[in-house]
């Protein structure tokens, strides 16, 4: 009963700060959605998990006092507490900086890949998806008051360092959470120039890891030798696996290449196209890793031990299987649909 009311809590209190048109009410619902994700991610009793819960906590802290002093700076100056008066550019750069701290960019990073790293994959799937919801939101309500050169160098240096971090991880869940961080900064860089492609990155991304996730919760997968026997629990789910890693290093024609191409013309469009080449080039990055766990999963069959031999008799039972279906689906193949 305890769990059920503090799941719809979090929800309630994310859908309430979408909804808030004032800076102090939506301070109000990130800090109870803070409090009602922190029994999640300190359920299991595991010292790392205290600790992720505890890096979780003082780093949102910090993102709210930030948040709150840019707020009530900004209703200081304007005489009011509404979302779209942010003509000040300190007080509009400091709420980029605590709202960007909350989602997890460069350079307040940090946090995310031990946080994930000492949570359940469930509680790790809500991290990287839900809990960047309601920071989007209000980025997208004062992206008119944003500082083009922020975002770009904050989208850039994210894209970069999210790349550049999962190369050498051997855990899966820091290594999402550095694609995490860089397709924070695809989805930051756009921010100014055309807020509405920014939406759509962030939206296919959380499409893109919900499936993800549950098939590394489905199949007990944690690291990447335990992706080379991934086949041996379900050779569908590896399948399906392989093609959720290759959408969101944005090989066409699947889903993820969509909002690349999408925020790779706007740039070019707004006359950036030094910038473009170099997203571009960062994504390579990030391309690396994925084709590596990809080549884990797929290509290579390792040596039977006494672990993988026993894997097969793992049940994945179908009410989660039938959870699975339409995110896994619509995460792979609805570009052609989407294009005009």
């Amino acid at each position: 009963m305890s769990t059920a009311m503090i799941f719809v809590g979090l929800i309630l209190s994310t859908i309430q700060a979408t909804a808030s048109n004032s800076w102090l009410l939506a301070w109000l619902c990130l800090e109870l959605n803070t409090l009602s994700i922190l029994p999640f991610i300190s359920k299991t009793k595991h010292p790392r998990a205290i600790e992720a819960a505890t890096k979780y906590f003082l780093t949102q802290a910090t993102a709210s006092c930030l948040l709150l002093l840019a707020g009530t700076s900004n209703a200081w100056l304007t005489g009011t507490w509404d979302m779209t008066q942010m003509s000040n550019k300190l007080t509009s750069t400091t709420m980029l900086i605590a709202l960007t701290m909350k989602m997890g960019t460069v350079p307040t990073h940090f946090w995310l890949p031990e946080v994930l790293q000492g949570s359940t994959l469930l509680t790790a799937l809500l991290i990287s998806t839900w809990q960047k919801i309601a920071p989007m939101s209000l980025l997208f309500i004062m992206s008119n008051n944003i500082q083009p050169t922020f975002t770009l160098t904050l989208g850039l240096l994210s894209t970069t360092f999210g790349g550049w971090g999962g190369m050498n991880q051997t855990q899966l869940r820091k290594m999402m959470a550095y694609s995490s961080i860089a397709n924070m900064g695809w989805t930051v860089i756009t921010l100014t120039h055309e807020p509405k492609a920014s939406m759509i990155n962030i939206f296919t991304y959380i499409i893109l890891t919900t499936p993800t996730f549950l098939l590394m919760a489905l199949t007990s997968t944690k690291t990447l030798q335990n992706m080379t026997t991934m086949w041996s629990t379900s050779p569908l789910a590896t399948t399906t696996m392989t093609l959720l890693l290759l959408s969101t290093a944005g090989l066409p024609p699947l889903t993820g290449f969509l909002p690349k191409l999408i925020i790779m013309n706007e740039l070019v469009t707004q006359n950036l196209t030094p910038l473009a080449t170099m997203a571009m080039m960062t994504s390579l990055l990030s391309l690396s890793f994925y084709l590596r766990t990809t080549y884990l999963t797929t290509l290579l069959n390792p040596p039977s031990s006494a672990t993988s031999a026993t894997k097969w008799r793992q049940k994945m039972t179908k009410n989660k299987t039938m959870i699975l279906l339409p995110t896994a689906t619509t995460s792979t193949f609805m570009m052609p649909a989407l294009i005009p």
